[in-house]
């Protein structure tokens, strides 16, 4: 730290010099970095950047107070004017304005400081038995049949969480094991929803929560024994207590942790749209697959018709009976071709014998002469002597003659 010798005429301090100078003293200060500071709220402003700005008072005095956005969107409770509250944070200054404030890091309403250690106790107990370990948490059913669902009956919380259930999975059974949610009856009274659902019910999942509220209001849901009955429930368990900054042990405790009774109806079940899209692209890409089968078997088929029609014996047969049938009109023309030769030489031989025929000789005007005493034909003149009877066969009939005279041949 930078030492300044105060109120010495020759060491005037500047204002930057005198406010950084007190900046330095606070942060240095090991109380007043690890403060707990307990008033009303007032004066609460939360512009557009999320940063929040609000004023501690009591009766006597006020000091300013920041809270930056990521410190205040943690916050499990709505700050409103006049709330008592007990905030935690360092001292510092803002030397813009030379204003001392608080820095805030962790604010609750005033009260519960002591239930909020008893909160840590024994989650940090639990914690040690292995109750809140990742491993023994169960997988959610993805198509669950009936649902269970913990709260209060008369409860907003349930109205929101059925009308989700029947807008997101209408099909789903669901069973309502009500119970008081907070107050000396409500631990008890959810433990005995529990046993009552995993006895006589057997759901395939349950829901368990309600609507946000101060840390005494969401106490039921740290007893030991609720978280105890979540844990050991025979059906995988989503909680949904409270607001988003709300956690409760059995948040830890539950197979599935949600911000809201909405959000943990939403991740119980599908969305019947989605799911519909779903079967739709399934229902398309199996018909385009059955249809590549088939196209794929179709033209396997007229491959394997295609080759047993080439292998089959009919297809022996039938070459056989076209090939029988070739031969048979081969020798049918094969025979026509000898008959027809066979016809012509019969003709021309019939010519030939037609001409050769002594009766075609006689028709032309010859005669066939014979001697009459021994029926020899007479080729030659000298075959005959004068006086000698002769018969002569002329082309219709015959008759005798007698030889008068010969002309014998040199």
């Amino acid at each position: 730290m930078e030492q300044y010798t105060l109120f010495q005429p020759d060491n005037i301090l500047s204002i930057s010099q005198l406010t950084s100078y007190l900046r330095e003293l606070l942060e240095s200060d090991e109380v007043l970095q690890d403060v707990w500071v307990k008033g009303e709220l007032s004066n609460i402003s939360r512009p557009s950047s999320g940063h929040l700005y609000f004023t501690l008072k009591d009766s006597e005095a006020a000091i300013r107070c920041v809270m930056w956005r990521n410190t205040a969107a943690r916050l499990g409770f709505e700050p409103d004017e006049g709330t008592a509250v007990e905030a935690h944070g360092g001292m510092g200054i803002y030397e813009v304005s030379g204003q001392v404030q608080l820095y805030v890091d962790t604010m609750r309403p005033a009260g519960e400081g002591a239930l909020f250690q008893e909160y840590l106790h024994l989650k940090a107990r639990l914690d040690a038995e292995g109750l809140f370990d990742t491993e023994i948490k169960r997988p959610l059913p993805p198509l669950p049949k009936t649902i269970g669902i913990v709260t209060s009956p008369t409860g907003a919380a349930l109205q929101d969480m059925l009308n989700t259930l029947r807008r997101r999975f209408p099909i789903a059974e669901v069973v309502l094991s009500p119970t008081p949610v907070q107050g000396t009856e409500g631990p008890p009274g959810i433990v005995a929803a529990l046993e009552r659902l995993n006895r006589d019910v057997h759901p395939d999942v349950i829901l368990i929560g309600r609507g946000g509220g101060s840390i005494e209001d969401l106490w039921a849901f740290n007893d030991e024994a609720v978280v105890r009955a979540v844990r050991n429930s025979a059906s995988p368990v989503i909680s949904g207590v409270g607001h988003e900054t709300d956690f409760t042990l059995t948040d830890f405790a539950a197979d599935r942790r949600t911000p809201t009774p909405t959000a943990a109806a939403e991740i119980a079940v599908p969305d019947k749209m989605e799911l519909m899209a779903a079967i739709e692209e399934l229902t398309n890409r199996q018909t385009a697959i059955i249809r590549d089968g088939l196209s794929s078997l179709h033209l396997e088929v007229g491959q394997l018709q295609s080759t047993l029609v080439h292998i089959s014996p009919k297809y022996r047969i039938n070459t056989c009976r076209q090939q029988l049938d070739e031969v048979n009109l081969r020798m049918k023309h094969a025979l026509q071709l000898i008959l027809e030769n066979r016809r012509y030489r019969l003709e021309n031989l019939g010519h030939s014998l037609k001409s050769l025929n002594p009766q075609a000789v006689l028709d032309r005007g010859y005669a066939v002469v014979t001697r009459s005493k021994d029926g020899g034909i007479v080729k030659q003149s000298g075959q005959v002597q004068q006086d000698e009877d002769i018969h002569i066969q002329v082309s219709r009939g015959s008759f005798d003659a007698r030889v008068t005279g010969t002309d014998q041949e040199n």
